[in-house]
């Protein structure tokens, strides 16, 4: 079954064609980078318009790279949640054009779900429970897995996701956009032990599996010389404030989801959003004993349109349909919070 996906929930204009679940035909991605970088964030005006200009001929350049036709298509998917409304829009309704103009069947996918999933299509079929952690520009979840589509939340940011953390220090220094890859690269040059930055105190009760970032980035922004290594002289250069930030940032991830790993007793892993490709997390992970931890390929890890056609199958073959009159949604609506 060849499944033509579709996903533009924000910066990423993308489509792709997967066979049976797992095997990527085409995988075609558009990145809007150069037309935010000059606002250090997304323009929703922006993005809507160029998945707008973009979208025909992604999904044409999909369908050549896959070797296929419209009529070699069994199924059509598009990310329907969570994202940017316009965004979301311009995919979703041309996915179910295809789809009535083909008369072929059609599923509304969760953006959060697919990325669970883009880590099975690097090859590995993790088995449930597992637990998720998913770590994004605008996601920072962890949860327990039964099933393609059954999570639970156990924990999340009580305030910015932690690749928006990344963005608004890079912004505030002046840095590359996006911010996450500059900082990742950057850091390698740097000191982490230069600034010794405080981490958020929410590893009690309720709050044992969230995670904050308020306080680190003021930390960061406003307090920069209260954390500076005793006896530092000199100048403060960038190198050192990523990599102190970086260092920071994911152990205040790391703690959350090793709590979660000790209540649950589930040492399995699976990984999956843009901030998962960090060399710094990926080697954390790497050198903690006891986790079998699966990664997406780094071009499955950023928003990508075959996560979501090989998730779409798993529906489709369980005879699940989306109506033709379904709609998109900002926010997440497909998880529930619930505590091991």
């Amino acid at each position: 079954m060849k499944i033509l996906g579709i996903e533009s929930s924000c910066d990423e204009c993308s489509a792709a064609v997967v066979e049976n679940g797992e095997n990527i035909l085409s995988n075609v991605i558009a990145t809007q980078i150069p037309f935010h970088a000059a606002y250090k964030g997304v323009v929703p005006e922006i993005a809507s318009r160029k998945h707008t200009e973009w979208i025909y001929d992604i999904v044409s350049r999909s369908l050549t790279e896959a070797n296929l036709t419209a009529r070699d298509i069994d199924g059509v998917a598009a990310s329907s949640q969570p994202g940017l409304g316009g965004s979301l829009l311009v995919g979703f309704t041309f996915g179910k054009a295809f789809a009535y103009a083909r008369q072929l069947p059609f599923i509304a996918c969760d953006h959060m779900l697919s990325h669970l999933y883009a880590a099975r299509l690097s090859g590995e079929r993790p088995a449930y429970p597992f637990l998720g952690l998913l770590a994004s520009g605008g996601h920072t979840i962890i949860c327990k897995v039964d099933d393609f589509d059954k999570v639970s939340v156990l924990g999340t940011s009580i305030d910015d996701a932690i690749g928006e953390a990344f963005d608004k220090i890079a912004k505030h220094f002046g840095w590359a956009y996006p911010g996450g890859q500059y900082i990742d690269e950057a850091a390698r040059q740097g000191d982490a032990a230069a600034f010794a930055f405080p981490l958020a105190n929410l590893h009690k009760g309720d709050h044992r599996y969230d995670v904050s970032y308020s306080g680190l980035k003021t930390a960061v922004i406003n307090q920069l010389e209260q954390f500076r290594k005793k006896g530092a002289a000199g100048e403060i250069n960038g190198p050192d404030i990523a990599a102190s930030f970086q260092k920071a940032a994911f152990e205040i991830l790391l703690r959350a989801l090793f709590n979660a790993v000790e209540d649950s007793g589930i040492t399995t892993i699976v990984l999956g959003g843009g901030v998962v490709a960090n060399s710094y997390l990926r080697a954390s992970l790497a050198a903690r004993t006891g986790l079998h931890c699966i990664f997406p390929e780094p071009s499955l890890c950023g928003d990508n349109g075959a996560m979501v056609a090989g998730i779409a199958y798993q529906y489709l073959s369980r005879g699940i349909r989306s109506p033709l009159d379904s709609t998109v949604c900002s926010r997440v609506k497909a998880f529930k919070r619930r505590y091991p």
